[in-house]
């Protein structure tokens, strides 16, 4: 098994490289929209206008309480359909992920914002800040510590997610799996070394974040 692992990783390895940075990117590009849409989501949860949180939330237990498959395959289906102008299967299966992972990290957010002691909100206003610049200079700072290690694990579940596109034949790291395999019939093989570098790279982000939040305490003292 291992000879028969290095001998499909030298022959074939650019290949699990292409997957690798498909992955990257498809990750890249999702947790930096949902970032801005979930902090957007989670203000509006938060706010007094009813109507902006009977909206919000309902879009969050439509999100939540689907399978993210059925979404993948949804606006895979409806949204070249809906546009005016054409759209690649990827940029279909990327609006997708943004949809389902801005609902999980909304609510992730929600909950630091609410952790933020009141007393501290009310003091803000007291001196003439507004809602706005209370939110951004006195909440949200406070609320990424609060929510750093649950945002780092949406993250990581995040770019796993991404392999779901391989269903579609965008390029990632599963897609490269079946390419292998197709190729090799050695499917066992070709699921190991997917696996050593999706573990590989999770572990990374994880540490990264583990840093981050360091750094964080360390400028608090």
């Amino acid at each position: 098994m291992g000879n028969t692992i290095f001998e499909l990783w030298s022959k074939y390895g650019y290949v699990y490289i292409d997957g690798l940075i498909g992955t990257l990117a498809l990750s890249a590009i999702t947790v930096s929209v949902v970032t801005v849409v979930g902090t957007i989501l989670a203000i509006m949860k938060l706010s007094r206008i009813k109507v902006l949180d009977l909206l919000t939330t309902a879009y969050i237990s439509l999100i939540r309480g689907t399978p993210i498959l059925l979404q993948l395959y949804f606006f895979w289906l409806v949204l070249p359909r809906l546009l005016p102008i054409t759209i690649s299967d990827t940029a279909s299966i990327i609006f997708a992920l943004i949809i389902h992972a801005s609902a999980y990290i909304a609510e992730v957010i929600r909950a630091g914002i609410q952790a933020v002691d009141k007393g501290q909100i009310e003091a803000a206003r007291s001196l003439g800040l507004s809602q706005f610049n209370t939110t951004r200079k006195i909440i949200l700072p406070q609320a990424v510590k609060n929510i750093l290690p649950a945002l780092g694990n949406e993250y990581i579940s995040t770019l796993k997610q991404t392999s779901l596109a391989s269903v579609f034949f965008v390029q990632e790291l599963m897609t490269s799996y079946r390419t292998v395999q197709s190729a090799t019939f050695l499917a066992v093989p070709s699921l190991i070394i997917v696996g050593v570098i999706y573990l590989m790279v999770t572990t990374v982000f994880a540490k990264d974040i583990d840093v981050f939040e360091r750094r964080l305490d360390l400028n608090e003292r």
